[in-house]
C-alpha cells in the first residue's frame, strides 16, 4: 500500500525510483535542446546514489523514427547516462509517447533499456504500479484511436522508412508535428486522465498510476491509490519520485527539488 507523504526531516535515502516525462527534445534550435537536456542530467546526477529505476513516461523526444542502421541525433548525454545506469545495475523503463513510438531495438539491445510500446503493470518495490504515457487515454485529435493505430501498424510505418531517405522521413514528421502541436493545455485531456487513472486504481490490483501527456502535474489520493502526472519536464521541470514513504511530486529548481501538491504551487516555468 502506498503510504502518506512524510515530513522532509523523515523522508528516506533509501533506493527510489524516478519518473519523468515530456521533455520532447528536438522542438528548439541546439542551444535550447542542450540547456534543457543539462537541465534533466542535473537532475538525474542529484538523485543517482538513490536511484534504483527511471521511468520515461514517453514523448522524451519531439518526434522519432528510428531506421534499421540509423537513429535521430540528438540527447546523446542523456543516452550516455541510461547506458552507464543500465551498466552500473540501474532499471531504466520507457514507456513511448504519441511523439515518440517509431523506435526499433537501439534503446533495447544498445543502452540495455525495457521498451514499453503501450503501457504496463508493474511491481515497484512494494506498490503495484500502472504506467503509460496517457495519448491514448485523453487526445485533442478526433478519432486518435483509429489514427494511433493506424500510425503503429507494422505495414504503414515500414511503408514510410522503406519509401522515404531517413533525412526527408525525419523532415517531414517534424513539419507534420509542428504544424498540429499546441501548448495551450486542454482539461478535457487532463480530466479525461484523471478519470482513468481512478478507474484503473478502482478496477485493477494497481494502487499506483502514473502518466504524462496531459502537461499538467497533478497529484491525487483516494480510498483506492494515488495517481500522479509528472506534467511536462520541458515546461514545468517536473517529475515523481517513490520511495518507502510513499509517492512525491517534486520541481527542479536548478540545484534541489521541492514537493509540489497542485499546479498552482509551481513557480514559473521553463520556456
Amino acid at each position: 500500500m502506498i503510504t502518506p507523504i512524510g515530513s522532509a526531516s523523515n523522508r528516506s535515502r533509501k533506493a527510489v525510483i524516478l519518473f519523468v516525462s515530456d521533455m520532447h527534445f528536438g522542438r528548439g534550435d541546439p542551444q535550447t535542446e542542450r540547456r534543457h537536456e543539462a537541465a534533466l542530467l542535473q537532475c538525474l546526477r542529484y538523485h543517482e546514489a538513490q536511484t534504483s529505476h527511471l521511468v520515461l513516461l514517453g514523448d522524451v523526444f519531439d518526434q522519432y523514427i528510428e531506421y534499421r542502421h540509423l537513429v535521430p541525433k540528438g540527447a546523446v548525454r542523456l543516452l550516455g547516462l541510461l547506458a552507464e545506469w543500465v551498466d552500473s545495475g540501474r532499471h531504466v523503463t520507457y514507456v513511448l509517447g504519441n511523439h515518440d513510438p517509431w523506435h526499433l531495438d537501439y534503446f533495447s539491445q544498445e543502452l540495455g533499456v525495457r521498451v514499453v510500446p503501450a503501457d504496463v503493470h508493474l511491481d515497484l518495490g512494494d506498490t503495484p504500479t500502472y504506467l503509460a504515457h496517457g495519448d491514448q487515454f485523453g487526445s485533442r485529435v478526433p478519432l486518435y484511436a483509429a489514427l494511433k493505430a493506424a500510425l503503429r501498424h507494422p505495414a504503414p510505418v515500414w511503408l514510410y522508412r522503406s519509401l522515404l531517405p531517413a533525412d526527408l522521413g525525419v523532415r517531414l514528421a517534424r513539419g507534420v508535428l509542428r504544424r498540429v502541436h499546441t501548448d495551450v493545455i486542454d482539461p478535457a485531456v487532463t480530466s479525461a486522465l484523471r478519470d482513468r487513472a481512478r478507474r484503473t486504481l478502482s478496477e485493477t490490483p494497481a494502487r499506483l498510476v502514473v502518466m504524462g501527456h496531459s502537461h499538467v502535474p497533478e497529484i491525487h489520493r483516494w480510498p483506492e491509490g494515488v495517481y500522479v502526472n509528472t506534467g511536462c519536464w520541458r515546461t514545468t521541470r517536473t517529475f515523481a519520485i517513490l520511495d518507502e514513504t510513499g509517492i512525491h511530486l517534486r520541481q527542479w529548481n536548478g540545484s534541489g527539488a521541492r514537493d509540489v501538491e497542485s499546479p498552482s504551487e509551481l513557480s514559473g516555468t521553463a520556456l
